[in-house]
């Protein structure tokens, strides 16, 4: 006897996929050319065929149930292999590219973040990139409904979260402090006292940096003049840039950042370690542009 998920109706599924994509059956039905009660019946048929529930209702459109995640994110897949079927049955080269969303959590130093993903890109096949920036826990929900690939953050994924997911680290550096050259002048000389009373740009709460370098000041008695706390790190590049207090950054992009803000190193931290993980929802991962991102992590930015 076939079972139900057997005999899957790809129309029933290209239709979900597009109500899906639209936020609306209205949105949906209006692209399919279709009346919304017969789109509205197409995506109750697929829901007894799979004996789950795949939307739920927020507020004047629609959401994904979790299963309704995993379900977008094969048709997906299943849409972007038909179009290539259709373009290579033409003769045509495919060249579709590969899609890839990483969250990238609202902590991490946008630098860092850019180059951890720019090896994704160099790879032969086209990368079509979405990024997305979050809280590590509402990207860490995404991730669960498969509407990511990974998620790039600079701590674990916690114990209590309800999602399953594994951290794969990618590596660790020490930390920088920068400021405007005429800030450079004055407490360079004397480091790391000459940090007591300066002016300082702290990272925000959420910062694994945050919690380093206070435990690091403490250790040191040493007490800067907090001048602002930012949870947007290019913000603290920014005000650092414009010589309102010395700031921290990761090592790794040291060169980055001062050659595109134009300030000077007040000296280095070695003992304040910033550790970098790409989180999947798999023990071993499988995208080719995530692999790539691993891989390059650990060979070159802090091999």
């Amino acid at each position: 006897m076939v079972r139900a998920m057997d005999r899957l109706n790809y129309g029933h599924l290209l239709y979900f996929w597009m109500v899906a994509r639209e936020g609306t059956v209205a949105r949906a039905a209006v692209q399919l050319r279709l009346a919304q009660p017969t789109l509205s019946g197409q995506i109750r048929a697929l829901e007894v065929a799979l004996g789950e529930k795949l939307f739920e209702r927020a507020g004047r459109g629609l959401r994904l149930t979790e299963m309704g995640g995993v379900v977008f994110g094969y048709a997906d897949e299943i849409f972007a292999l038909g179009r290539e079927l259709s373009e290579s049955v033409k003769g045509r080269p495919t060249g579709w590219p590969l899609r890839l969303a990483v969250g990238v959590a609202d902590a991490l130093p946008k630098l860092v973040a850019y180059h951890l993903i720019e090896p994704a890109l160099a790879l032969e096949q086209r990368v079509r990139l979405a990024v997305h920036v979050a809280s590590t826990e509402k990207l860490l929900a995404s991730l669960a409904l498969h509407e990511l690939d990974v998620v790039l953050t600079d701590r674990v994924a916690p114990p209590g979260v309800s999602v399953r997911a594994f951290n794969h680290l990618l590596g660790d550096c020490a930390v920088t402090l920068f400021a405007a050259p005429r800030l450079v002048r004055k407490y360079r000389r004397g480091f790391p006292r000459s940090l007591d009373g300066a002016p300082f740009l702290f990272p925000g709460e959420t910062s694994t940096l945050r919690r380093g370098l206070e435990q690091w000041f403490e250790k040191q008695r040493i007490w800067p003049r907090i001048v602002g706390e930012f949870d947007d790190s290019t913000l603290i590049e920014v005000f650092g840039q414009a010589g309102k207090g010395i700031f921290a950054v990761p090592s790794i992009v040291e060169s980055s950042v001062r050659s595109q803000y134009g300030v000077a190193i007040v000296g280095h931290l070695d003992k304040v370690r910033e550790r970098f993980y790409a989180v999947s929802a798999e023990r071993r991962l499988k995208h080719a542009a995530v692999i790539a991102i691993t891989e390059s992590a650990r060979r070159e930015l802090f091999g």
